[in-house]
């Protein structure tokens, strides 16, 4: 006995056949043509721009924290009610905690940086050595000198930036002006003291590199007048995303008047807003992909009001219902499923050189497309997160296919008489 199309198995090669020549609409089918064109380009632009955009938030975020990671303790330990005295031992107990890479003291201040080019105002923070180096944003960029010897010579180190700005090198001497200086009958005069540039570093971060000023501990305490005392203790840890789990275990120590924060605690406002920005840029244009799918259905609609004779001719040759859908359901998700993989390619492959087409439209167009002084970050990031991408493209896919069943069941309940009747 034959095989009849009745008997077919489902996807058989002739429904792949059929769905591929629908695909290539002859020339009088030019309208069907131009919209599944478009559906295709809606499909592909969606998934491009989605990928592309959450990648540089994705790279923003990434950045970001590791700058403020980088340059600051994952944990502040504050001594309550009183000066921070004892801070070495406290160190000590704190570093030996499981988890805890370091434990260092940390004094913080304001003062202007002057030169006879300038005169701008830094962020002091006074630190030892072995603590500006556990800073490996830090210790990692230095440009220019070294922090060999940090502790024992009488210099600081500042961003690249600034350094520009005062139109000084190293060994070149700053003057830093406190407005907190010595107490006398007339007030409280500022305090004036030059110091030699040891270092210069460029942490990519155009905040830190105009106003950060490295200052040994010990001439930090005495410059700020803090005698044998200390502002914070920085705390470093192995994980800061278990940061919590270090903080309670530090609290079981039992040590009096110490208060504990955490990266968490003093970023939460930033990355919650960032989070909410990358949540709703992605239902934004999340938009582009429904469009598409929209076109995908007007588009085989339309193919199927014009195949009506070709459907009664393959219902009276006994083809089911279901190759029917089957025929147009291919038809229409393979637009889709083209669009998206090409979509995904193109925007990863946008991703990996996004820098360098951002510096060839900004050199195009003589225009600065990503001012560091705005965005804080000296090149433009992009991070592809695998699974973002994964949820990108299997969005895409499953509206694709979803996009497909109307019309597909329309073709399959075409009445076969109906369809022939005035042919």
């Amino acid at each position: 006995m034959s095989r009849t199309a009745g008997d077919t198995r489902p996807f058989a090669p002739f429904e792949w056949m059929l769905a591929l020549r629908y695909l290539r609409p002859r020339r009088q089918q030019g309208f069907i043509s131009v919209l599944a064109l478009f559906s295709f380009l809606g499909i592909l632009l969606g998934v491009f721009t989605l990928i592309t955009v959450m990648a540089v938030m994705n790279g923003f975020r990434k950045e970001l924290f590791a700058k403020i990671m980088g340059l600051n303790g994952h944990v502040i330990v504050n001594m309550v009610g009183g000066d921070f005295e004892g801070y070495d031992a406290v160190a000590k107990q704190l570093a030996a905690v499981a988890g805890v890479k370091t434990a260092f003291p940390l004094i913080e201040g304001q003062a202007m940086a002057s030169t006879p080019a300038l005169a701008l105002a830094g962020f002091v923070r006074g630190v030892r050595e072995d603590g500006l180096k556990a800073l490996s944003l830090v210790s990692g960029n230095v440009r220019f000198g070294t922090l060999d010897g940090f502790d024992g010579q009488d210099g600081v180190a500042i961003g690249t930036r600034l350094a520009n700005a005062l139109r000084v090198s190293v060994g070149d001497r700053v003057t830093l002006v406190s407005p907190r200086g010595a107490t006398t009958p007339f007030g409280t005069a500022p305090r004036i003291k030059p110091y030699k540039v040891a270092a210069i570093f460029e942490l990519g971060m155009s905040e830190y590199d105009r106003t950060m000023i490295f200052m040994p501990l010990a001439e930090a305490q005495r410059y700020f007048s803090k005698g044998d005392t200390v502002d914070v203790l920085e705390v470093l840890v192995e994980d800061p995303e278990r940061v919590s789990e270090q903080v309670a275990l530090m609290k079981q120590l039992g040590i009096p008047n110490l208060h504990f924060s955490d990266w968490r605690q003093r970023n939460e406002s930033f990355f919650t807003v960032l989070e909410v920005e990358r949540n709703m840029m992605f239902i934004i244009l999340s938009v582009i992909v429904v469009v598409a799918a929209f076109n995908i259905i007007s588009g085989l609609i339309m193919l199927v009001k014009d195949k009506g004779r070709e459907i009664g001719i393959l219902r009276t040759m006994g083809a089911t219902q279901g190759a029917i859908m089957r025929v147009f359901l291919i038809t229409g998700a393979s637009i889709g499923v083209v669009g998206t993989l090409a979509g995904a390619l193109l925007g990863v492959l946008f991703c990996v050189r996004i820098d360098e087409i951002r510096k060839f439209v900004a050199w195009l167009t003589n225009t600065n497309l990503f001012n560091p002084e705005i965005y804080y970050l000296t090149q433009l990031p992009a991070d592809i997160n695998m699974q973002t991408t994964g949820v990108i493209v299997g969005m895409a896919l499953v509206l694709s296919v979803l996009a497909t069943l109307y019309p597909s069941w329309r073709a399959s309940r075409l009445d076969p008489v109906d369809a022939l009747r005035y042919e």
